[in-house]
């Protein structure tokens, strides 16, 4: 018997085919990849329709580092699995944790049935049950937030593993070296994943860094690094894997720089004349789907008519997910003060009372603090 990625005990599986992946998981990372493409070209078709306001984001191209990566870890739907916090552009990622593609329409088209109620946009929802935790706008502070999730697994002393993806724009921040580094020193269970996508925005990578490659950077905070192929998605699993493992067995934070291209421009309304058209083109012939599938058909893994009827069963299910999505109602007007304010009033501890207040200060309130005399204290 073997183990699959992110099941509890071992069962009888095919032969192995590939490291430590069956034939069958393949095939369920294949699927991984098209129906995160599928996923997005139907909201754009959505988009062009007038149905979608805001920011469309896309991962054209890049499909292979989000799904490569999150493989690697175990994905359970009790609460007690290893934890996933994505970003916009990990589409493949989000539905291999559980979330479903009615959630991602919905919350895309902020209809009151999404996940957040219609008051959030495309991927910014949370579900601790199934694993994954929605990104924040403010970019590189959400290494922070699972820096602190992975220190609670490490003191509680329990057998999960974090993973936070980013961009490398949002790798320039203050907030990602911060948390980074607040990781490494603490031995978090944790791995921080660069998808080097070219640019941040409309920055190219070589405007924002002077390091050859951002793996480097473990170096400066004693933690392991590696580059990898983003575009070969085995690459980019067995590469997750090695850092999945070592972060579980006590060996602290990876960081991994995964190099790919965002065949797309920042969001939807980006015309993107930053992106020479031959570079784009390059890429194009590197694409993640066409590489992986051809590597399937070459090492006799699958059947033509196999994959092929992996990608029409998923574009049949986007197609129809989105349709029922489009469907739904808005959220009432009502519904907006849901979940923001509470009809229970209550008193901060360190409130005071009101000036005209004849009451005292009870034992849980705390007087602020009397302000220095002159220009200062001795810290001013």
């Amino acid at each position: 018997p073997t183990f699959n990625p992110g099941s509890e005990t071992a069962r009888e599986t095919p032969p192995l085919v590939f490291s430590d992946l069956t034939q069958e998981d393949l095939l369920e990372i294949f699927r991984g990849l098209v129906r995160a493409r599928a996923a997005e070209e139907r909201l754009e078709i959505l988009f062009r329709q007038g149905h979608i306001t805001g920011g469309l984001y896309r991962s054209l191209g890049q499909e292979g580092a989000s799904v490569g990566a999150a493989f690697a870890l175990r994905r359970r739907q009790d609460g007690t699995g290893d934890v996933l916090a994505h970003t916009i552009r990990d589409t493949g990622a989000l539905f291999l944790f559980g979330g479903t593609p009615g959630e991602y329409f919905r919350q895309y088209l902020a209809r009151g049935t999404s996940p957040t109620g219609g008051k959030e946009a495309n991927v910014h929802w949370t579900d601790f049950q199934r694993g994954f935790v929605g990104p924040v706008s403010p970019l590189g502070t959400m290494v922070g937030v699972m820096s602190g999730m992975c220190l609670s697994f490490k003191i509680r002393e329990e057998d999960r593993v974090g993973m936070v993806f980013y961009g490398d724009g949002a790798s320039s921040t203050g907030a990602w070296h911060e948390g980074v580094n607040f990781a490494g020193a603490q031995g978090c269970p944790m791995v921080v994943v660069v998808t080097s996508n070219g640019y941040a925005f409309s920055t190219p990578t070589r405007n924002q860094t002077k390091a050859a490659s951002f793996s480097l950077r473990a170096q400066g905070y004693g933690l392991a690094g590696e580059t990898v192929d983003g575009n070969d998605v085995l690459a980019v699993y067995a590469a997750a894997r090695r850092s999945v493992d070592r972060a579980r067995e006590g060996g602290g934070v990876t960081l991994m720089e995964l190099r790919t291209y965002r065949r797309k421009g920042h969001a939807q309304h980006d015309p993107q004349e930053y992106q020479p058209p031959e570079e784009i083109e390059a890429w194009e012939a590197k694409d993640p789907i066409d590489v992986f599938r051809e590597r399937l058909l070459r090492e006799g893994w699958a059947a033509e008519e196999q994959l092929r009827g992996v990608e029409e069963a998923a574009e049949e299910e986007m197609r129809m997910e989105a349709e029922e999505a489009v469907a739904d109602p808005f959220p009432p007007g009502e519904d907006a003060l849901k979940g923001v304010y509470t009809d229970v009033p209550t008193t901060p501890p360190w409130t005071r009372p009101p000036p005209d207040s004849q009451e005292p200060f009870s034992r849980t309130r705390v007087p602020h603090p009397t302000p220095p005399s002159g220009n200062g204290g001795p810290d001013a």
